[in-house]
């Protein structure tokens, strides 16, 4: 039977469902105390994408970029470094003290292992890109796989594209949100298997439209009316981004046109049993947001070729994890973050081609360690169910990490975009925050560029510039981090709503709020109205 609780931390009620309990059982944990939108924004403290820094390897002491604040107390290596032979893990592993709780003393070997600046792995020239894998030749994006050519943003399989918000398996696109299979696509937000879009919303199968919103498998459309071949040319010829007055005028009769639109109530395709949003290809897919090839899972987001999964964010290729955060191919790893190519791990963190590790940190091809002390076999196997005991007596087994014990502060990590607090609100939470460091922006001229929003510096790098000149696109006049905050108020909450059918009046999960004035339409109404 399903069990009702109330979360710890907001006092509201949620439900602990069958499946949840099969899933807890199999694994071996008791059911969580937090409810999924807490358990989530707990996880999202321990990643900082884009606060970065600099400051000096702790090992060559030469000057390095890092997600790590050079003020915090860290031993913080570059990647090479920390990736290379000079040191290993289990110099620093101690035996376990039963006197002292299991956090405590994670928290004091967090304090000693090296910590590596920034999150990448197998990349080529992209060392100014966060938490990537397998990209090539990429500039400040974050989150991403299998890249090339990309810059800003968080693409996944994708070639020169620029200033992307889950942009996937697409090339040449431009300031896109939520596209997949997209060519030379600017400006356009949830648009699939299309090409030379322009200001486009919700196109499918579409190529050569401006300012459309809703169409399927259309070409030379303007403001989702049919032109000839020869009067479209003719109209994109004209067409101007770089003169203000021109696009304003544009970008308003678009979302005029967008208001009007119906909106299919979740994004959904090849599905089966799926609740959330941005599903595709999945199955037994429940409370999930941006998920792809994703079968008996739950509470995740952002996430592909997941099997039976709950709580996990930013991974791919996983089976079996419970409360995880980042990084791809593992399986049974349980309330850890930053693991790759590792099975049967808990309680760590930034431990690669490893197993059968508890309450470790930063060990490479290692097995059967405690606090990063190395163990026979036999003799992990009887001091780790006495470890997990003392933990359930403090009732803190089945809890993540606690976010004092992450290597960030709230407003750093990815936590502040999605769960917004002020600085009053998260340390009365309990959660660290970063005060602004004293900067002196220079004010704008032909050679230094300044933030409209927030007058920061910024540059262009010469593969863009040479991008806007060739597609006749204008150069930004906001700085990466705020463009990037444009593109995340353009999409709806991570969160679930009670609302009707605008049409037949059924009743739907969805992540357009009761108060939106969208006129959101079920699966059926909305293929009706489309097509």
């Amino acid at each position: 039977m399903p069990q009702q609780a109330i979360c710890k931390i907001s006092g509201k009620p949620f439900t602990i469902t069958d499946s949840d309990l099969e899933f807890y059982k199999k694994i071996g944990v008791p059911p969580p105390t937090l409810c999924p939108e807490e358990r989530r924004r707990r996880r999202f403290t321990f990643r900082n994408e884009r606060s970065l820094y600099k400051r000096k390897s702790s090992l060559s002491g030469k000057e390095i970029f890092s997600c790590l604040h050079p003020n915090d107390p860290w031993v913080v290596y570059a990647p090479d470094e920390w990736h290379g032979d000079s040191w290993d893990g289990t110099q620093f592993g101690r035996p376990y003290d039963f006197n002292k709780s299991f956090f405590e003393q994670y928290s004091e070997l967090q304090k000693v292992v090296p910590a590596i600046a920034f999150n990448g792995t197998n990349n080529e020239n992209c060392d100014y890109s966060n938490y990537a894998a397998a990209d090539k030749n990429c500039y400040m994006i974050f989150g991403s796989v299998y890249c090339e050519d990309c810059l800003y943003g968080n693409p996944y399989y994708c070639k020169s594209c620029i200033d992307s918000l889950l942009v996937r398996d697409s090339e040449l696109c431009y300031d896109c949100v939520t596209c997949e299979k997209c060519y030379e696509c600017f400006f356009c937000q949830d648009c699939a298997h299309s090409t030379s879009l322009v200001y486009c919303y919700d196109c499918q199968g579409c190529q050569n439209c401006i300012g459309c919103s809703g169409l399927r498998k259309k070409e030379y459309h303007i403001f989702n009316k049919p032109y000839s071949k020869e009067d479209f040319l003719k109209a994109k010829t004209q067409l101007n981004l770089n003169d203000p007055g021109q696009i304003a005028h544009l970008k308003a009769q678009f979302e005029e046109l967008k208001l009007k639109s119906p909106r299919r109530f979740s994004h959904m395709l090849n599905t089966e049993n799926c609740i959330g949003d941005y599903i595709y290809s999945s199955k037994n897919t429940l409370d999930c947001f941006d998920v792809q090839r994703c079968e008996d899972s739950s509470y995740c987001c952002q996430v592909i070729d997941m099997k039976d999964c709950h709580d996990c964010n930013y991974m791919e290729e996983c089976e079996l994890c419970y409360e995880y955060i980042c990084h791809y191919q593992n399986q049974r790893i349980c309330f850890s973050c930053w693991c790759h190519l590792c099975h049967d791990i808990w309680y760590s963190s930034y431990c690669v081609s490893s197993n059968n590790l508890f309450g470790c940190i930063g060990l490479k091809h290692k097995s059967y360690c405690i606090l990063n002390k190395q163990y026979t076999k036999e003799e992990y196997e009887k001091l780790r169910p006495r470890i997990i005991e003392q933990m359930k007596r403090e009732g803190i087994f089945g809890e993540y990490f606690h976010p004092k014990m992450s290597y960030f502060c709230y407003n750093e990590t990815v936590a502040q975009e999605y769960f917004p607090l002020t600085r009053e609100e998260a340390i009365s939470r309990g959660y660290r925050w970063r005060e602004k460091d004293p900067k002196n922006y220079l004010p704008p001229t032909n050679e230094i560029l300044a933030c409209e929003d927030c007058s920061k510096n910024y540059k262009l790098q010469i593969q863009e510039i040479n991008f806007y000149k060739q597609y006749r696109l204008p150069q930004p006049k906001k700085c990466p981090d705020c463009r990037h905050r444009v593109r995340l108020a353009l999409r709806n909450p991570r969160a679930l709503f009670d609302r009707g059918c605008g049409k037949c009046a059924v009743k739907l999960k969805t992540t357009y709020a009761p108060d939106k004035q969208e006129k959101i339409l079920c699966e059926q109404c909305y293929l009706e109205t489309i097509y």
